[in-house]
């Protein structure tokens, strides 16, 4: 017995032993993976010494005599904090995650590599002028020599039992490619999904149940947009209230447009300088999108520039910012910047297809997709004139999407560094390559000013926009839009302007952009009557409109759901008795954590729209994963309102109008009591808490604790400035005024590093969540890092 327990003893110490062993080469493994913070790295190439000053966040500013040094040094710096960020954006881009991941991405990069994006990066950088390839040439330089000085791979490539590949100056270029997917990759499904609409739908039915504007948009040129009356059709389309499969309103989990931007004229400032306020709107994960930066050298006169903002890892410039002269945020425009075009195949020569300018011989591109421990899997992609080919149900369909274009790519937002005002800024962004945006921007004298930056369609008034053109229709848009003819606003009468990814413009000059599945306008028309209660003020009172979650729109819907839940309707259903109490009691105004009500009225709102549209949302998802009524039509809160203020006769099967709303209240109440949980513990906070983690913690939940942010309970919604969701939500969040950068204030989720062990993994993360005004500028530095030449 006692011969037993010793080598039972001897097993016990020799596996944990083993345990700490491993538990020791792996924390070792993580540690040689930490970027380096102080020192002196020698460095060829370099024209002069480069610093990085690194303060308590891990902010950099990077110091150097010429552009191209600093290039370098942030490409190393990215390099040696998100490297796998970086390289994961470049897959998507391209359609080459499989090759990193495994057979689990190949739908995703078959959807992906349909557009060739790596083909047009690759022709893209060539056809660049020389200065913008030397900057991409010597970024790379910089990301390769950042990633050899590691002194052990990104962590994520030792779980992957792989090697990262090194980066090219054309990966720099599909970084960019990977912004339109997640800005306007929605486009090709809400195309498909207003197809099947228009072919199952009257024209009448359409125009109702498809507006193009509403009550609640607050464009920037007109106070309103005053549309005339729509009459309401006689009889419904056949899909609206189709039976539900499932219980649940998918659509209530979703919070996906939130982008905002805001601007005061130096006549509203206390300083006199313009302050433009930005919080681009995201998906969050870490590591997180942005990486701050501030990036200094001598112009040509041997001034400095100070360029300051956010930097996207891949890419060697600011994205959003101020240069000390002007400063400019983006939002998501949500134009029409993709078009299906029907083509016709001939049946004995499927490469031989026919457009409305006659027949044409397509091209056929064979790409190969690698596949990590897998057989590669090779595609035909057939491409014609106006786009590559694709089939849905037995039609074939020409993608002409902006981003194919050329010029869709480019380093032009860089001469953002050197701007001196408005209008050159709006130059500037009219020849950016990049995801049509709204940019807003102003200038240390003062003014402020609304246009788009990217690439703009050669459109003006196409009939069939927004909707897959048949055949006979004509071709779509040719070329580009000329920057004379953009939209734009500037110096406004009140001093101020708004974006809020809804319709910007009520004039003609609207068509310019199309309608791409802009929001519904209510944010943007707090946001605007928020700017104007707000008078004359400085970067702290502009930062607090950003903080706003008045639920000022769901307060209506409140009102209906406490209507429908009369006497009659409570009197022997003692849940929705309890239903309307906490409506009435637990109601604070806010989209707040603590707001029973609030959550019963979203609940009740999406329930709405699962009782009308979750049928339909059904068909649409099986004609083109992903696509529903709310991709088709995000003003469906204003169909549904209407539809309940006319309650029109025989639009309902079955029931009528009021049988409907307490069918949506009683959805309701089964989702928000599902597994028995009480419906008075229904908080807004126990439905909205955050996930924000690494990509890794899907694969391997047990890492957990060491990649994910906090389980934060967050105040905001949809319809309102502060826009929140669970994985979904502000970027940064950033007031500056041009020239008056130390009073700026900014803060965002995450950190700036993407490892775990790093100091600054989770680096002002906690500020972003309590929405404190943290400055805009670096602290003192803390670290530094200097680069000579070798």
């Amino acid at each position: 017995m006692g011969k037993w327990v010793r080598w039972s003893w001897r097993l016990l110490l020799a596996c944990l032993a083993t345990w700490l062993l491993l538990a020791l080469v792996l924390w070792l493994f993580l540690r040689g993976s930490l970027a380096q913070l102080d020192g002196e790295l020698p460095a060829s190439g370099l024209t002069a010494e480069v610093t990085a000053l690194r303060d308590a966040l891990g902010v950099p500013t990077v110091s150097g005599s010429n552009r191209l040094d600093v290039a370098y040094a942030t490409g190393y710096l990215h390099a040696q904090e998100r490297y796998f960020q970086m390289d994961l954006m470049r897959r998507v881009a391209a359609g080459e995650l499989a090759g990193l991941i495994g057979e689990a991405a190949l739908e995703s990069d078959r959807e992906h590599r349909f557009h060739r994006f790596r083909a047009r990066a690759v022709s893209t950088l060539a056809a660049l002028p020389e200065a913008d390839r030397q900057l991409l040439h010597r970024y790379a330089a910089g990301v390769n020599a950042g990633l050899s000085a590691l002194r052990a791979r990104p962590f994520e490539y030792g779980l992957l039992r792989t090697q990262p590949a090194p980066w090219q100056p054309a990966d720099s270029l599909l970084v960019v490619w990977a912004m339109y997917f997640d800005l306007q990759g929605h486009q090709e499904r809400r195309e498909l999904a207003r197809g099947w609409l228009k072919a199952h739908s009257t024209a009448e039915q359409l125009a109702y149940l498809l507006p193009e504007s509403s009550s609640q948009d607050a464009p920037l040129d007109t106070p309103d947009i005053v549309s005339p009356p729509t009459a309401t059709p006689a009889q419904a389309p056949a899909w609206l209230g189709l039976p539900v499969p499932g219980k649940q309103a998918g659509l209530a989990l979703r919070s996906a447009v939130g982008s905002n931007s805001w601007a005061l004229a130096g006549s509203r400032s206390t300083h006199g300088s313009a302050i433009v306020a930005n919080d681009m709107h995201l998906g969050l994960r870490l590591p997180h999108i942005w990486y701050r930066a501030v990036l200094q050298y001598p112009d040509e006169q041997g001034q400095t520039r100070r360029i300051a903002g956010v930097t996207l890892p891949g890419a060697p410039l600011v994205v959003a910012g101020s240069n000390g002269r002007v400063a400019w945020g983006f939002t998501n425009s949500y134009g029409d910047y993709l078009d299906l075009i029907e083509v016709e195949r001939d049946p004995s020569q499927r490469l031989r297809i026919k457009t409305a300018a006659g027949w044409e011989t397509a091209r056929v591109h064979t790409e190969t997709l690698q596949v990590k421990d897998g057989t590669a899997v090779t595609m035909q992609i057939a491409e014609g004139s106006q786009g590559p080919l694709r089939e849905v149900e037995g039609r074939w369909y020409a993608v002409r999407w902006i981003a194919h274009q050329p010029g869709a790519v480019n380093l032009n937002l860089r001469q953002m560094e050197g701007v001196a005002d408005l209008v050159a800024a709006q130059a500037v962004a009219h020849s950016a390559g990049m995801p049509a945006q709204n940019m807003v921007a102003g200038d240390a004298a003062g003014h402020i000013g609304w246009t788009i930056a990217g690439m703009l369609p050669g459109r003006e008034a196409l009939p069939q926009a927004s909707f897959p053109y048949p055949i006979a229709a004509g071709l779509s848009w040719q070329g580009r839009l000329s920057p004379r003819d953009y939209p734009r606003l500037n110096d406004p009468a009140d001093g101020q302007l708004w974006t809020a990814n809804s319709r910007p413009l009520g004039g003609e000059l609207y068509r310019r952009m199309g309608d791409g599945g802009a929001d519904l306008g209510a944010r943007a028309r707090q946001i605007r009557d928020g700017l104007t209660a707000l008078g004359k003020g400085n970067e702290l009172a502009a930062y607090g409109l950003a903080l706003d979650d008045r639920a000022l729109y769901l307060a209506g819907w409140r009102e209906r759901a406490l209507d429908a839940l009369d006497q009659s309707a409570t009197a022997t259903r003692p849940q929705r008795a309890e239903f309307r109490r906490l409506l009435k009691e637990g109601w604070t105004g806010r989209a707040s954590v603590d707001s029973v009500g609030y959550r019963l009225t979203r609940a009740y709102l999406y329930a709405l729209y699962a009782e009308l549209f979750g049928g339909l949302d059904a068909q649409l998802g099986a004609l083109e994963p992903g696509a529903d009524f709310d991709l088709a039509n995000p003003r469906w809160p204003v169909v549904v309102a209407r539809l309940l203020d006319e309650r029109p006769a025989g639009w309902l099967k079955e029931r009528d109008w009021r049988g409907l709303e307490l069918a949506a209240i009683d959805r309701a109440i089964a989702e928000l009591t599902a597994g028995g949980r009480p419906l008075s513990e229904a908080s807004w906070g126990q439905r909205n808490t955050s996930r924000i983690a690494h990509p890794f913690v899907q694969l391997l939940p047990a890492l957990k604790p060491w990649l994910a942010a906090p389980a934060d309970a967050f105040a905001g919604d949809e319809h309102m400035p502060r826009v929140a969701g669970p994985a979904f939500g502000a970027s940064q969040r950033m007031v500056v005024a041009p020239g008056q950068e130390a009073q700026g204030i900014f803060n965002m989720p995450g950190g700036q590093s993407g490892h775990p062990l790093s100091p600054f993994f989770l680096a002002g993360h906690a500020a972003w969540v309590r929405g404190e005004a943290t400055p805009f500028l670096p602290g003192p530095a803390q670290h530094t890092l200097r680069f000579v030449p070798k």
